[in-house]
């Protein structure tokens, strides 16, 4: 989106300290924590602005931040991300949530900061984003922020559209906002509906009964594994599943806010509510396979909601049969079929395919401006569907070179230009041999190439406006 998106809200300092457990404490029946590692990451809309700002896009934070320790390396942690900052001054101190964890699980957890105080007055630069701002994402976290008189006052004038992520102990939205987003435990403290029936009907029901309240658009429950339900016109919901099963769930903690600035920012591009859902919920789902919050140190900032841990397992699955892991890349914007024979070729090389895909941001970078004309998302979802691929890996870079490193498959296959004699070397080719695996080639259907497809749909679209004339 050509304007940023601008997120508004309490941001904390979240803190896990990783360690192992082997003994209880000798003065009382507790367990030791042997801290072997300390992650700091910006939590609340701190977080909702990190993950925005991690798929490419340009984000504004307006927050109250303390003149302290905490409030310090959150602005670290963001601008370091490349998040804006625009701060309002916070008495006190700045909220922190300190993790104590073991063997993947949460053994307590330790709050500092003391009770919300209330912010000065947000500065100039503050309200100008918000009045320029392509999309705003109300990211609540109950401590405050969003009663300012004067934030409410800019946020109910701004003709950006509102995803308003709300908090039990927080204010109603602003009139007209287009999307809110609490999760099923939320939305029955909001509304006070006690439960009664199915989650669907729960949500459902307790869903429009918010929309109506708070005179919103729609109401996008959220509800965990099963996706989510959007409440808008009329009485029927729109269910929304997630694209695939969760096997594993390592932490969820982060998975609300990966799904409203997923849905604020697809607002920005011009997405309908349901469409902006859609894509909010195949966001979320990846980020929890990826681990969650916890993941986010381990994978980088720039793999957020990409996991990787499908097309691990399964090549621990085939090399534990004995069988041959094969890999291809490309951009695959336009699937066509030069691409299915390539796929097809590739994956009868050996007993898996694995195709790593170029992220949107990487397309951008090697194919310009108006590319790609589908999203990552769409283009994943497409390979994935066809039978000779096993897993679909997205990376950021210009080379899959980190994706290869880490996947180490036997065979890399690659068609077109790398085919034929005069080709030049493949840029992986180093690589891949360094760990004993073969790089090949395989043969590919003249006249077939995305460019010259949209060439071709570019011309005739020309020639029947011409025509219509």
């Amino acid at each position: 989106m050509s304007r940023p998106l601008v997120v508004v809200g309490d941001a904390l300092l979240d803190r896990d300290v990783d360690g192992t457990v082997s003994r209880v404490c000798p003065d009382a029946p507790v367990p030791v924590l042997d801290e072997r590692a300390a992650t700091d990451r910006p939590g609340g809309a701190g977080l909702a602005a990190l993950l925005a700002a991690a798929q490419g896009t340009e984000v504004t934070l307006v927050t109250a931040l303390a003149d302290d320790a905490a409030g310090a390396r959150i602005a670290e942690l963001l601008t370091t991300a490349g998040v804006r900052l625009r701060p309002l001054r916070l008495p006190g101190a700045t909220s922190e949530k300190i993790r104590l964890r073991a063997g993947g699980q949460t053994l307590l957890r330790l709050d500092r900061g003391g009770e919300p105080q209330a912010p000065g007055e947000p500065p100039e630069a503050a309200l100008e984003a918000l009045a320029r701002a392509g999309a705003i994402l109300v990211s609540d976290y109950g401590r405050g922020l969003v009663r300012h008189p004067t934030l409410r006052s800019a946020l109910a004038e701004a003709t950006a559209p509102v995803v308003w992520d709300p908090h039990p102990k927080g204010p109603v939205a602003v009139p007209g906002a287009r999307l809110v987003t609490p999760n099923l435990g939320e939305l029955r403290q909001l509304t006070g509906d006690a439960g009664a029936g199915s989650r669907l009907s729960t949500a459902t029901r307790a869903g429009h009964d918010l929309r109506r309240r708070w005179r919103v658009g729609a109401v996008a429950v959220t509800m965990g594994p099963d996706g989510a339900v959007l409440c808008h016109c009329g009485n029927t919901p729109l269910v929304v599943p997630p694209p695939s099963a969760v096997t594993h769930v390592e932490d969820t903690c982060g998975a609300g806010d990966r799904f409203a600035a997923t849905a604020a920012t697809a607002l920005a591009a011009g997405a309908v509510t349901s469409e902006a859902v859609q894509e909010a919920v195949a966001a979320a789902s990846a980020y929890v396979a990826a681990g969650g919050a916890a993941g986010l140190a381990r994978v980088g900032h720039e793999q957020i909601a990409r996991p990787p841990a499908a097309a691990e397992d399964l090549v621990a699955r085939v090399r534990a049969d004995g069988g041959t892991v094969v890999a291809t890349g490309g951009c695959f914007d336009i699937l066509h079929a030069g691409h299915v024979a390539t796929l097809q070729a590739a994956r009868r090389l050996g007993d898996c395919l694995i195709v790593c895909l170029n992220s949107d941001r990487s397309v951008r970078a090697l194919k310009g401006p108006e590319r790609p004309l589908h999203t990552e998302a769409d283009r994943v979802r497409v390979l994935a569907a066809l039978d000779c691929v096993d897993a679909v890996v997205v990376f950021d870079e210009a080379t899959p070179a980190t994706a290869l490193a880490r996947l180490r498959p036997d065979v890399w296959v690659k068609g077109g230009d790398y085919a034929g004699d005069g080709a030049p070397e493949l840029p992986e080719a180093d690589l891949v041999h360094g760990w004993g695996g073969r790089v090949v080639t395989v043969p590919y259907l003249a006249g077939r190439s995305t460019t010259a497809t949209i060439t071709a749909a570019r011309a005739r679209g020309t020639r029947l406006v011409k025509g219509a004339r």
